[in-house]
């Protein structure tokens, strides 16, 4: 069963000089295939079997790694929230003027969403668990808090410079950051067959990319 915990193989035992050599490169070539499965079919349709294939890594050395499948997903989890977490850190946000930090933010957030669209069906799959795994993680909230404080220090910067006139709690200008970006992807099928209008286009992108900063800037120069 994929749920089930295999014991007392390590990695210095697995086939191939490769995996003997280098586990933690065996470790993240699993993440990287088993993050694609996770988006593709979700927690209860993923098959750890087929991520073993895919990786040519066998089941039980999938299990000496991370437990058994639960512990899997979660690190995959929370292997999705560390790559758009870290990208965000070479932003260099505090070096920029409030508004122009803002601005890159939002752009950063709409393009990382558009290119990693494994990103947005995982979390979307998680919400349909009831977010039962992820509330497991200490890791994933203290990941998330991060850009909590990146955007508060723009906020602080541009009340402070007059840039922003409008007082705003940065839990909740991320949420409007992302509701807008991650929409786009979340329902671009469905939203595309409905009313004709391709989300995925270059065009239609380069437009609502500029809409989205222009709304959420236009929001936080305007006061109360």
């Amino acid at each position: 069963m994929d749920g089930e915990a295999s014991a007392g193989v390590r990695p210095d035992q697995a086939p191939g000089s490769r995996r003997r050599l280098d586990p933690e490169r065996t470790r993240q070539e699993i993440l990287r295939v088993a993050r694609k499965e996770f988006a593709e079919h979700g927690f209860s349709g993923a098959r750890v079997d087929r991520i073993g294939e895919r990786t040519a890594t066998a089941k039980r050395m999938i299990y000496y790694y991370f437990g058994n499948k639960e512990g899997l997903y979660l690190a995959v989890l929370e292997d999705v929230y560390a790559g758009i977490r870290g990208s965000e850190t070479t932003l260099e946000l505090d070096d920029l003027p409030p508004i122009e930090a803002m601005g890159r933010l939002i752009d950063f957030t709409f393009d990382y969403e558009r290119a990693n669209e494994d990103f947005v069906r995982i979390i979307s799959s998680e919400n349909m668990n009831g977010a039962r795994f992820l509330r497991r993680s200490q890791r994933v909230r203290d990941l998330n808090s991060k850009v909590l404080e990146v955007i508060g220090r723009i906020l602080a910067r541009g009340t402070a410079d007059g840039s922003f006139r409008r007082s705003v709690a940065p839990v909740d200008l991320h949420f409007m950051v992302s509701a807008l970006c991650f929409y786009r992807v979340s329902n671009r099928l469905t939203f595309s067959e409905i009313f004709g209008c391709d989300l995925a286009s270059e065009e239609v992108s380069a437009r609502h990319k500029r809409m989205i900063r222009e709304t959420i800037l236009g929001y936080l120069r305007h006061a109360d």
